[in-house]
């Protein structure tokens, strides 16, 4: 049988016991402890008025000195500092490379306006330089192979979409050529005084000699990133390898400066990028490996 309610037994009672116990309880009940909520993150009053006026730690709860022990994120120490290194090796290379170059910016000489421009990349390749202008017929055949890598990478980029139904390569290429010509009229850098041009280059004879950025460069990294994708590795490196010879070839013929060759690079990959982005948006359902099917796909997106 369950035992009887408290109510049963207060009811069962005379007035004045069933009085006695109902105040107890009420006793009880008052007497518990109500816990403060927690703390939030800004600081109390005292505090704040410390912080304001520059207290430096006089208030109840040390001013600025005690907020900023409580508060301070847990990067603001030397272990801190230290775990950031570790678990963010890259990020922290590159704070270093920020403070180098914030003293190198304030000291590093400029070039006076007479002077021909300074390029590290030019200095490097100086010996090379000084082969390929001795030997004509050895820059004629280096001009003419860099033109076969520039063939190879637009028949790529062309089959890629004819072949196999994938704009992306195409539209990379085509959003990088409109971009490198639109920067190439707005500020054009002067020709180096050794480039050594040769009829074998590409464009011929170097008809339309935009510098900045190479198209070269960032064609070949556009081609060797979709190639990425596509799980052709190997090609990919045989490309990114063809692609460095044909930076030290540029270099060593004053085709292009470092600055040129390293926007390339990072051209490429930015519009690559862009191109998936604007494909994706498109949504469009796989297209078939037949030509009318991929210029209809390509016009849809």
């Amino acid at each position: 049988m369950p035992p009887p309610s408290l109510a049963a037994v207060v009811s069962s009672m005379p007035a004045g016991h069933a009085n006695g116990v109902s105040g107890d309880a009420r006793r009880r009940g008052s007497s518990k402890k109500v816990h403060p909520a927690p703390p939030t993150m800004m600081p109390d009053a005292a505090d704040a008025a410390d912080i304001a006026v520059g207290g430096g730690g006089m208030g109840k709860n040390g001013g600025l000195d005690g907020w900023w022990r409580r508060k301070r994120p847990e990067w603001c120490s030397v272990a801190g500092v230290a775990g950031v290194a570790r678990r963010h090796p890259a990020a922290a290379l590159f704070a270093c490379g920020l403070l180098l170059f914030m003293g190198v910016e304030y000291t590093i000489p400029m070039v006076p306006p007479a002077a021909p421009p300074l390029d590290l990349g030019f200095a490097a390749t100086a010996a090379l330089h000084a082969g390929i202008a001795a030997r004509p017929w050895l820059n004629s055949l280096l001009a003419a192979l860099n033109t076969v890598f520039v063939a190879m990478q637009a028949a790529y980029i062309v089959w890629a979409i004819l072949g196999e139904g994938r704009p992306r390569a195409a539209v990379a290429a085509l959003m990088m050529f409109t971009c490198r010509g639109a920067l190439g009229c707005a500020t054009q850098l002067p020709l180096p005084a050794e480039f050594l041009g040769s009829g074998m280059d590409f464009p011929v004879g170097n008809v339309s000699f935009f510098l900045f950025f190479s198209g070269h460069v960032a064609g070949a990294v556009i081609a060797a990133e979709d190639m990425r994708r596509e799980g052709r590795r190997r090609m990919a490196r045989l490309y990114d390898a063809l692609n460095l010879l044909q930076g030290v070839r540029l270099l060593a013929c004053r085709g292009h400066y470092t600055i040129d060759l390293a926007v390339g690079v990072g051209a490429g990959i930015l519009f690559d990028t862009l191109a998936g982005r604007y494909l994706d948006a498109g949504a469009s359902p796989p297209v078939s490996r037949c030509c009318s099917s991929c210029h209809k796909a390509l016009l849809s997106q």
